[in-house]
C-alpha cells in the first residue's frame, strides 16, 4: 500500500451505459491516463460501477485511498422516464386548475402533414390523484386569495391515506412568490412526513404553468430512485476509501467525509452527490451531455471547433451540434414523452445502438430498432440467451468487428450471429449478405435522420460539418453516414469508447438559477433588473460555497430569454457582467437582433413598431475543476508497422482487408481502405474510397480520398 507521503492522486470519470460502463482515470499530477469497460450490471448499476472502479486502480496498481474525486454520468433518471415506470405519484396545484396536465400545449409532431391524428401524451399523474388547494396569487406575485391551510391539511392527509409517497406542488404563478407553495409543503412535513415532495419554485422559477407541472413533477418522480443510487454508490466509495486504511476525513477536503463524488447534470457541469439530491431532474439527460463536453474539447483541439457528434452505444446513439466548441443548449427538451423546460444539452436520441434488434414489419418490410436485446441478454453472438439479429450481429457476421470485444474479454461467436440472420434473411428472401448488409444500412439512415433533425431543423447545413464520433458502436458506420450526409469528414479521437468518461473529467460545476421577470424593453428598470441578477447570483454563490470553492474561484455568467413582443418563444442571450444600465440593456437587444437573424433568417431591428420584450432572467454559478490535458502523441513508422494480419470482410463484396492496432499508429500514418482498425473500446471499419489519417493528437481523420 502506499504511504501518506508517496500517494498519488486520481480523479475518475465513469459512464453507465446499457451495455458496458466505461471508466477513465487520471492523474491531477503527472497526467497520466488510464481507461478501461465493464459490462453493465442493469439489476444494480452499483455493481458495475464499483467493478469499474478497481478494475481501473489495478491497471494503474493503486489502491483506493489514491482516488481524489469520482465523476459520474448516470441514465438512472432518463430510463426511469424512457420506461414508462412512473408510479404512485401525486399532483397539487390551485384550485380550478386540476385539469393543466390535460390542456397541455397544441403542439402537433412532426407538423399536421405527418399526422393523421395525433393524441397527446398520457398525463403523468392520473387525475384521481391530483388535488387543489384554494388560494391564488396574481402574475405580479400579488395574493388574490389567501392560502387555505386547513384545505391544505387535508390534502396532505388524503394522500397519505392513500399511500402515495411522491409528490409535486405546483401553484399558479408561483414563480413569482412561492409563499403559497412553501406553506404546502410545510403542511405535507407536518401531517405526511413520509412523503417525497418537489415545488415548482425550487425546481423551475418560471412561468408557462403546464412546462413548470410537468417539470417538476419529473422531478418528484425521479428524487427517491436518485437518491438511492448516489447513497449506494456514496456508501461504496466510502467503504473502498477505508478499506484502504484512510480515516474518514483525510483526503484534505474537509468539505466531505468520504470520496467527493460528482453527477453529471444535462446543463454541461457536474454537481456533488450532497446537492444533486435536491436536484434530481438536472441529470436527466447525463451521460449524453458528458460525451458531448469531451467530443467539443477533442475536437476544438484537433483545429474543427463546428462539428456533430455521435455517440453509439449499445442500446441508442445520441447526436448532438457543437459551435465554437459549445454543445447547443435547450430549454425546450423532453425525456420520452415529458417536457422539462430545465437547460440540457441539446440531444436528439435514435434507438440505433449495437444492441437494436432487427425484425419484420406487418407489412413484410425490414426494420431496425427502437427495441434493444441490450446488456442483459444482449445480440446472439453473445450467446447469454439473446434470440433476436442485433445491429452487432450484422458486423460480426460482415468482418467489419473482430470475433471478439475489450480486447477478448467478452468472445463474440460468429455462428450464432448467423443463425439469427439467416432466418431473417430466409424471411425476407435475401442473401445473407444483402440482409445483413441491410440492417447496417437502415441503421445508419436512422442515425442520418436524428443528425438532421440537431442541424437541418435547427437551420444549419449538415454539411458545412465534421462529425466526431465514440462510444463503442458510434464509429462503426461513419464512412456509410459520410456518404449520406455529405459531411465534410470524421474525427474519431483516441479510446472513443471511453470519451463519455473523459468528458466527465472535462467539466467544471454548474448550477443554474432563473427567474421570469416579463417587461418589454422601454420599460425595464435597471435598479429591477439588477436586484433579480443579484438575488440569483447570491443563490448560485451560496451553492458553490457548499460545494467548497473558495470565493476568488467562483464565477457567475448571466443571461436572458428575449423575443419580440407578442412572439411565444424567446431566444437566449449573454448579459456581460457589470451594473446594469441603460447601455447595456442596448447592447443585449442588438445582440438579440443578431441571434434572432442568425436563427430565423430576419430581424426587427430597425423597425419601431416591433419592440424587444425581455422574459427570463438567468444567473449561472460556476465553479472551476482541473481538466486533463489533450497531449500530442509521438510520430508514426508508418502504418505498416501496426498492421496485425487480415480477415475477409465485406463491403461491396467480400475480400481480404488489412487489420491494425490503432494503439501502435502514431502522428501522420496514413492508410487507404478498405480497412479495419481495432482497439480496446472501439472498431472503426474503412469503406473503400476512404482514407485515414493519424493527426497530432492521436485522433483519426477519415475523408473521402478523393477529398
Amino acid at each position: 500500500m502506499t504511504t501518506q507521503q508517496d500517494r498519488r492522486s486520481i480523479r475518475i470519470g465513469i459512464d453507465t451505459g446499457g451495455t458496458f460502463t466505461d471508466v477513465v482515470a487520471v492523474d491531477e499530477h503527472s497526467g497520466e491516463m488510464a481507461t478501461t469497460k465493464t459490462p453493465s450490471t442493469p439489476h444494480d448499476p452499483a455493481v458495475g460501477f464499483m467493478a469499474g472502479v478497481h478494475k481501473v486502480l489495478d491497471t494503474l496498481g493503486l489502491g483506493g485511498d489514491s482516488v481524489s474525486a469520482v465523476s459520474h454520468g448516470t441514465t438512472v433518471a432518463t430510463n426511469k422516464l424512457l420506461e414508462g415506470k412512473v408510479e404512485n405519484l401525486g399532483f397539487i396545484t390551485t384550485e380550478g386548475y386540476e385539469f393543466v396536465l390535460e390542456i397541455a400545449r397544441q403542439s402537433v409532431p412532426d407538423g399536421y402533414g405527418n399526422s393523421y391524428f395525433w393524441v397527446k401524451p398520457d398525463r403523468i399523474v392520473p387525475a384521481h390523484r391530483v388535488k387543489t388547494v384554494p388560494g391564488r396569487l396574481s402574475v405580479t406575485g400579488a395574493e388574490v386569495r389567501p392560502f387555505d391551510e386547513d384545505a391544505a391539511a387535508q390534502v396532505a392527509r388524503w394522500f397519505k391515506a392513500q399511500g402515495i409517497n411522491t409528490i409535486g406542488v405546483c401553484f399558479l404563478h408561483s414563480y413569482a412568490d412561492d409563499t403559497h407553495e412553501i406553506a404546502m409543503r410545510d403542511v405535507l412535513a407536518r401531517e405526511h412526513p413520509d412523503a417525497t415532495v418537489s415545488i415548482s419554485s425550487e425546481v423551475l422559477r418560471e412561468y408557462r404553468e403546464y412546462e413548470r407541472s410537468v417539470t417538476t413533477l419529473v422531478d418528484a418522480a425521479v428524487k427517491p430512485n436518485i437518491r438511492r443510487y448516489v447513497e449506494n454508490i456514496a456508501s461504496h466509495l466510502d467503504a473502498l476509501s477505508q478499506a484502504s486504511g484512510v480515516p474518514v476525513g483525510s483526503q484534505g477536503d474537509a468539505r466531505r467525509s468520504t470520496v467527493p463524488f460528482y453527477v453529471m447534470k444535462s446543463n454541461g457541469g457536474v454537481l456533488s452527490a450532497e446537492e444533486v439530491v435536491h436536484q434530481p431532474i438536472t441529470t436527466v439527460l447525463s451521460g449524453p451531455a458528458a460525451g458531448a463536453l469531451g467530443a467539443a474539447v477533442v475536437a476544438e483541439k484537433a483545429g474543427f471547433p463546428q462539428v456533430v457528434t455521435c455517440d453509439g452505444g449499445g442500446t441508442s446513439t445520441d447526436v448532438t451540434v457543437v459551435i465554437d466548441g459549445h454543445p447547443a443548449l435547450t430549454t425546450e427538451g423532453h425525456v420520452g414523452a415529458y417536457p422539462s423546460k430545465i437547460p440540457m444539452i441539446d440531444v436528439v436520441t435514435v434507438g440505433a445502438g449495437g444492441g437494436s434488434i432487427a425484425w419484420i414489419s406487418p407489412e413484410g418490410t425490414l426494420k431496425v430498432g427502437p427495441q434493444s436485446a441490450g446488456a442483459d441478454p444482449g445480440p446472439m453472438c453473445y450467446r447469454a440467451g439473446g434470440s433476436e439479429p442485433t445491429i452487432t450481429d450484422a458486423h460480426v457476421l460482415l468482418g467489419r468487428i473482430p470475433p471478439h470485444l475489450l480486447g477478448g474479454e467478452v468472445p463474440l461467436d460468429v455462428d450464432a450471429a448467423r443463425v439469427g440472420l439467416e432466418k431473417l434473411a430466409a424471411d425476407l428472401n435475401l442473401s445473407l449478405e444483402a440482409c445483413a448488409t441491410g440492417v447496417l444500412e437502415i441503421s445508419a439512415w436512422n442515425q442520418a435522420n436524428a443528425l438532421r433533425q440537431i442541424t437541418v431543423n435547427r437551420g444549419l447545413d449538415v454539411r458545412d460539418f465534421t462529425m466526431v464520433t465514440f462510444g463503442g458502436s458510434g464509429s462503426l458506420l461513419a464512412c456509410r453516414l459520410v456518404d449520406i450526409l455529405g459531411l465534410e469528414g470524421v474525427l474519431v479521437p483516441m479510446n472513443p469508447g471511453n470519451l463519455s468518461a473523459y468528458g466527465l473529467l472535462t467539466v467544471d460545476v454548474r448550477n443554474d438559477y432563473v427567474q421570469t421577470n416579463v417587461c418589454r424593453a422601454s420599460a425595464l428598470d435597471t435598479a429591477t433588473v439588477q436586484g433579480v441578477f443579484d438575488d440569483l447570483a447570491g443563490k448560485a454563490d451560496a451553492a458553490l460555497a457548499r460545494e467548497g470553492f473558495p470565493e476568488g474561484e467562483r464565477q457567475f455568467v448571466r443571461t436572458a430569454d428575449i423575443r419580440y413582443y407578442g412572439q411565444a418563444y424567446e431566444v437566449r442571450v449573454d448579459v456581460p457582467g457589470g451594473p446594469t444600465t441603460d447601455d447595456l440593456f442596448a447592447g443585449v437587444a442588438a445582440t438579440f437582433h443578431d441571434e434572432h437573424k442568425a436563427l430565423y433568417g430576419y430581424d426587427f431591428r430597425d423597425d419601431a413598431r416591433q419592440e424587444v420584450e425581455w422574459v427570463n432572467l438567468r444567473v449561472t454559478g460556476v465553479g472551476p475543476i482541473r481538466k486533463p490535458e489533450v497531449r500530442e502523441v509521438a510520430a508514426g513508422n508508418g502504418a505498416e508497422s501496426a498492421r496485425t494480419g487480415t480477415r475477409q470482410v465485406y463491403f461491396d463484396d467480400w475480400a481480404d482487408t488489412p487489420v491494425y492496432d490503432r494503439a501502435r499508429l502514431g502522428a501522420g500514418d496514413t492508410v487507404a481502405g478498405p480497412a479495419v482498425f481495432e482497439e480496446f473500446s472501439s472498431t472503426v471499419p474503412l469503406h473503400p474510397g476512404f482514407t485515414a489519417r493519424v493527426d497530432a493528437f492521436g485522433n483519426l481523420i477519415i475523408g473521402r480520398a478523393s477529398s
